[in-house]
């Protein structure tokens, strides 16, 4: 039986892409309690070697989607700036957390301007943007200068409220499981090398900035001669990915990945009877895709659980975390 607390623990810490230090101390404290060594880069990625001279790396990010105020309405509500690339018809209604520079929290609601429908007749006609939305915080605040006394100001970060829920029926829905499940199936695979006494050459790597496009560009060992990457798979029209299987990911945005890794996952997952779809994403890039614009020389592979409503309200299902984790396993033991 899977133990998921790790991944309900590391979910409930905010962590929007510049905005990552706690989680990446949870995730360092975890691979140090199960007897490893991680470490940091000086971009503050984490990355644990399960063994020496590491041929293969394991990566996921813990980077998730959130916004950044950039200023204030004259009303005293705050507009945003999107960090990554969250769906605001999804968003709207979210709850949030403001974050200060001087280490104060507030609270708040990402709204339509005038939201109210009593006084807005074109309330569910208008196209959600940036532009026409804000934070309305909870506070009693009615200008700039309200604001202002509060230590709110530019480039402060908003964090969303994930609703986090693991249910009867495996399913578990949140935000950002895109890709805090990815995170926990490297947590499962740190664990079950740890159980088995054995070493393997064999680094994971925690990347912080992979929702804005650079999280996979650096920190890698130099001995790599594979990378991994276990990120959301997609589910939607003219895609096979299910949340209970493992998406094995063909080509993205970026271009194809590497032929000959992705053919030796699809025999791994078909001898095992793992639970897999093969798949074209064609608006997704991944850590794999920073790797290889940085220059890396090494193929990379992209896999991970299917997640419905990508960028939204998220879902995926425990089978399809766990076929991940079997497949990779098969990988490293392969």
């Amino acid at each position: 039986m899977i133990d998921y607390k790790p991944l309900s623990e590391l979910v409930a810490i905010d962590s929007p892409s510049g905005f990552t230090e706690k989680a990446s101390q949870y995730i360092f404290n975890y691979l140090k309690s199960l007897g490893y060594q991680p470490e940091y880069t000086n971009k503050g990625l984490v990355k644990c070697a399960l063994g020496e001279t590491p041929k293969l790396g394991i990566a996921a990010h813990t980077d998730t989607l959130g916004g950044i105020v950039s200023s204030v309405t004259k009303e005293g509500t705050l507009r945003i700036s999107k960090v990554g690339g969250p769906s605001l018809n999804s968003y709207e209604g979210s709850y949030c957390r403001l974050y200060t520079l001087n280490d104060q929290i507030y609270t708040g609601t990402l709204l339509l301007d005038n939201p109210s429908i009593h006084v807005n007749k074109e309330e569910n006609a208008l196209r959600r943007s940036v532009y026409n939305m804000h934070i309305r915080l909870d506070e009693i605040v009615n200008n700039r200068e309200n604001i202002a006394a509060l230590g709110i100001r530019p480039g402060d970060f908003v964090c969303f409220e994930t609703n986090y829920q693991e249910l009867p029926s495996g399913f578990i829905k949140s935000k950002f499981m895109d890709n805090k499940a990815g995170c926990f199936v490297l947590f499962e695979i740190a664990r079950r090398v740890k159980e088995m006494g054995k070493v393997f050459p064999v680094e994971l790597l925690f990347s912080n900035y992979e929702e804005v496009g650079h999280g996979g560009s650096s920190g890698y060992a130099d001995t790599l001669l594979e990378l991994l990457v276990i990120d959301m798979g997609v589910v939607g029209d003219d895609c096979e990915g299910k949340e209970t299987h493992c998406s094995i990911c063909a080509k993205d945005a970026s271009g194809p990945y590497d032929y000959a890794f992705r053919k030796k996952l699809v025999e791994l997952a078909e001898q095992h009877k793992i639970p897999y779809a093969l798949d074209i994403y064609p608006f997704y890039q991944s850590d794999g895709s920073a790797a290889l614009r940085s220059g890396q020389d090494f193929r990379v592979g992209l896999i991970g659980p299917g997640v419905s409503a990508s960028h939204g309200v998220e879902r995926t299902h425990k089978l399809g975390i766990e076929a991940t984790i079997d497949l990779c396993m098969a990988y490293i033991e392969g």
